[in-house]
């Protein structure tokens, strides 16, 4: 039986999938991993321990699916933006992996910022000047390791986001390579062009020579060294998470709009093959790169989503698991209106403040458990409202009969996917298999390996479980979104005067 093997190398934990050629999950593993917080708004992964969890989900998922299973392909998909860089001798990282919710490198951005650098950016990569992108995490790991400077300069280290740092240990190091839509988060690579921008390697001083190929999502990748699965296997399909979620969902066609809801939440809108240049600073990149043809988005990208709900559990003790906050959130004081502002690594769009903090307003002495895990749950959804109207200003054309379809974890609950209707007054449509990350990069590599169909195929195929329809009266949702819109202005005028 043919099969695709499915990596999804997430923020939080590692992922494998095996997929018959029905694309139907044969086997399944996941592995949690250490999140380390060295400093205040510092997150960083030890390489070594997100490679062992691909190898130990890989190998569980493969023994799960049992011999008769044949493996024709590997597909991966990866937490965007977090930086590895690695010697070419050794394979070993020379620092822990930054990741992309770290803020460290502000200082940097801000420095660029007013030497004038921003607009250039944003015309090359489409990308606003922010902590979030690999580039100034480049630049940072050169600038304080001991010699790393030196060394990448010679030509002996590499960089490359997780999806690179994987395929350079799963070939054993005989191939460095990245697809269009993780190099395109880089602050380093024209979107336009497809190429790595000289001009703005040189503005962030890293060496050209570390970055990887660039190939489409469907490409040959290199093939696994035989002693990990005991036979060589291709690697065919790699998407960055949110452009994999993209794909899973078949939103293939201008207009079409996707949102994910893991630890971040990211909304991308299919606009074709025109990049359009946002004036509501939201993010221009790459949905995919299929045949050479480079189809374009609009992203909005929320830092704090599933976050939350983590913090709730591990910060607040208030839950054991993260499935019992939406049943917490629905026994709250329907007199409270809480808002909780989730800004525990900065806001990210529309606002894109990086020294920004969390903050929580409205409590009084009746606030407890219930009251905060509805207001976590409820950030979400303004934080979305944000994006869409964004969205909406910058495409009027493509967004007049706007419907989501959503995905990851939160979406699992129907109290916050019907609050995220509500507040967005908008139809949400929940999929068949809300597992669309994982399953585009199952059909990038299943596809270009040959037992997938079509892109045409494959969205008819997309089956909705769930549709959640507005039911709140648009004044009331009016009303709770003023009030956010009035807590992350607040939240913001804090900011600037701890700043000052």
């Amino acid at each position: 039986m043919k099969a695709i093997l499915a990596i999804d190398q997430g923020t939080t934990s590692t992922r494998a999938i095996v997929f018959d050629s029905n694309m139907c999950p044969l086997a399944k593993a996941q592995k949690e991993f250490t999140q380390h917080f060295p400093h205040s708004g510092w997150v960083e992964h030890d390489p070594e321990e997100i490679w062992q969890t691909v190898i130990v989900t890989c190998q569980q998922a493969l023994a799960q699916a049992g011999e008769q299973v044949d493996i024709a392909a590997i597909g991966i998909t990866n937490q965007r933006e977090t930086t590895l860089v690695w010697d070419k001798a050794t394979g070993q990282a020379i620092y822990p992996a930054i990741v992309w919710q770290d803020r460290r490198t502000s200082n940097i951005c801000q420095e660029l910022k007013q030497q004038g650098y921003e607009q250039q950016i944003q015309n090359t990569t489409g990308l606003l000047l922010d902590p979030y992108f690999s580039g100034t995490k480049v630049q940072w790991i050169l600038d304080h390791v001991d010699g790393a400077r030196n060394q990448a300069e010679q030509g002996k280290l590499a960089f490359g986001t997780v999806d690179s740092y994987l395929i350079w240990r799963l070939t054993g190091g005989k191939r460095h390579v990245t697809d269009a839509t993780n190099a395109a988060r880089t602050l380093l690579f024209d979107i336009d062009q497809n190429i790595w921008s000289q001009d703005l390697c040189e503005l962030l001083h890293i060496p050209v020579n570390m970055l990887p190929e660039v190939l489409d999502c469907a490409a040959e990748f290199g093939h696994t060294d035989p002693s990990l699965f005991g036979t060589s296997i291709p690697i065919l399909g790699v998407a960055g998470d949110q452009q994999a979620a993209t794909i899973g969902q078949a939103c293939f066609e201008p207009g079409m709009m996707k949102s994910t809801y893991g630890t971040g939440c990211f909304a991308l809108l299919n606009t074709g093959q025109q990049r359009v240049h946002s004036k509501k600073r939201l993010l221009s990149t790459i949905a995919y790169r299929i045949n050479g043809q480079t189809t374009y988005a609009l992203e909005g990208s929320i830092f704090i989503a599933g976050a939350v709900v983590q913090w709730l559990r591990d910060g607040l003790n208030i839950i054991d698991h993260a499935n019992q906050a939406s049943t917490l959130a629905q026994q709250a004081d329907p007199q409270q209106e809480l808002i909780m502002v989730p800004a525990f690594t900065g806001l990210g769009a529309p606002y894109w403040n990086p020294e920004c903090r969390g903050a929580i307003y409205g409590l009084t002495r009746n606030s407890g458990p219930a009251e905060l895990a509805r207001a976590a749950l409820e950030s979400v959804a303004y934080q979305t409202r944000d994006l869409l109207q964004a969205m909406q200003a910058d495409c009027p054309a493509l967004t007049q009969q706007t419907r989501l379809r959503v995905d990851g974890g939160m979406t699992q609950s129907d109290w916050t996917m019907q609050f995220l209707a509500d507040i967005l007054g908008t139809t949400v449509d929940r999929p068949q298999n809300i597992e669309s990350t994982i399953i585009g990069a199952a059909w990038l590599a299943g596809q270009q390996a040959g037992i997938y169909d079509t892109m045409l195929a494959f969205s008819q195929q997309w089956q909705m479980q769930h549709q959640f329809q507005p039911q709140l009266h648009k004044a009331k949702a009016s009303h709770l979104y003023k009030q956010w819109q009035q807590a992350v202005q607040s939240t913001l005028a804090m900011t600037n005067k701890t700043g000052d």
